[in-house]
């Protein structure tokens, strides 16, 4: 019998994160899944396990214990073919120049978008198969210097460095840092506060890329989700 392959996705109860794991699912993919929000975590476990296995674990993946609960349940699970750090910090909304950022909310944005990624890695590493893929979710906004936008941007682009990083010290994985693009989301719309971002794509126009990573055999490095669909056609 062939055996189901595993994802850990993390911010997976609404927008990108998902949008991912319902096209997953429908491909015999089985989960664990985390987010901030019980609720709405528990709302996407109960959809999602009409089709597959789905452990919910609802939490900060900033918190230590909240990993080790992760780490925890990939191990019953038997190993992970796939983490997919998409879980992230917006800032303040609006967001602040750097002159005004708050370094006490800063160093919470550092700590969900750039360290929470590498201790998950850390803390899961004896449980990633060989060719196992990590995808990490970047953004423009970590290599365009975009006034108004250095405390979530300049968090990406150490998510980037850092990715590169690991890509090169473990070729036995496949790492790769992507950009996702603007999205119709609760966060993006946090970042527009008060304007109407209907005219942006649904993360679901950025989901076939990340599987076409997934499924895949590119080379670890950075991608933009919607130019590998444009590609494949």
């Amino acid at each position: 019998m062939k055996k189901h392959p595993i994802a850990l996705i993390t911010g997976a109860s609404r927008g990108l994160g998902l949008a991912l794991a319902r096209q997953l699912a429908a491909q015999g993919w089985q989960f664990i899944l985390d987010a901030r929000g019980g609720d709405a975590l528990e709302k996407a476990r109960q959809e999602l396990s009409a089709q597959t296995q789905v452990i919910a674990i609802p939490g900060d993946v900033a918190d230590p214990l909240h990993r080790q609960l992760l780490a925890s349940a990939v191990e019953e699970l038997g190993g992970l073919d796939a983490l997919v750090n998409n879980a992230s910090l917006l800032g303040p909304s609006p967001q602040p120049t750097l002159i005004d950022y708050p370094l006490e909310t800063l160093a919470k944005v550092y700590s969900v978008n750039v360290f929470a990624p590498l201790a998950l890695v850390q803390a899961l590493h004896p449980q990633l198969k060989a060719g196992a893929v990590v995808i990490n979710l970047s953004s423009d906004a970590g290599v365009e210097p975009y006034p108004g936008w250095g405390g979530y941007g300049s968090s990406k682009a150490a998510l980037e460095q850092l990715s590169a990083i690991l890509a090169a010290e473990n070729p036995q994985w496949r790492v790769y840092w992507v950009d996702p693009g603007d999205m119709r989301t609760q966060m993006h719309q946090e970042a527009y506060p008060g304007e109407d971002i209907s005219d942006r794509p649904l993360p679901e126009t950025s989901v076939p890329g990340l599987v076409a990573l997934l499924r895949g055999d590119l080379p670890s490095g950075r991608y933009k989700a919607r130019q590998l669909v444009l590609e494949a056609k």
